[in-house]
């Protein structure tokens, strides 16, 4: 018994062809496809990584042609502790966003209780003095002893009054009555 392979008639190897033919110009297709597209995102302005990047959102407000001197202060109002900024003063644009720590230390033999109040000098610089971060927020418990370091992260309105250019910032340390470790 032989087992015969099948003859191709030429209308078979026509067919076979032109798959082959359709085949390979799909894969061409797919592969001329990538640049293709990065030409219509390219007239379009869509998907453009460059263009994306040109764009990038940046800080705009902050005014470089100015500076202005901060000035940092800390006590403490009946309470023994020591309470002052690690820097004496920073120099900063206007619109800049800068942090400060100040430390803080209490003296007593017992856990205390305090809230830092600011106040700015001159007065009217407070309205131009944009806290996005501080210790002032919410009440401080200092065990015995205890020394703690605490961020002040700020910026000063460009529309800060260009005749100020000195703000003090001072925050005064009171005892909060009434909670646990106050005495």
């Amino acid at each position: 018994m032989s087992i015969e392979m099948p003859v191709l008639s030429t209308e078979n190897r026509r067919m076979r062809r032109r798959l082959a033919i359709v085949a390979l110009t799909m894969f061409g297709f797919g592969f001329a496809l990538v640049p293709f597209y990065d030409q219509i995102c390219k007239a379009l302005g869509v998907n453009n990584l460059a263009a994306a990047e040109a764009a990038a959102p940046t800080n705009t407000q902050v005014d470089v042609s100015r500076n202005v001197t901060v000035e940092f202060d800390g006590n403490a109002h009946g309470l023994p502790w020591r309470v002052h900024a690690l820097d004496g003063r920073v120099v900063v644009h206007p619109g800049e966003l800068v942090q400060v720590v100040y430390e803080a230390v209490n003296e007593r033999n017992h856990p205390v209780t305090a809230q830092a109040i600011p106040s700015y000098g001159p007065q009217v610089a407070g309205q131009y003095f944009r806290k996005v971060e501080c210790f002032c927020f919410q009440q401080q418990t200092l065990a015995a002893g205890e020394t703690r370091r605490m961020p002040v992260v700020f910026s000063v309105d460009p529309a800060l009054p260009k005749d100020i250019g000195t703000i003090t910032l001072s925050y005064t340390f009171f005892q909060v009555a009434g909670t646990e470790g106050s005495k």
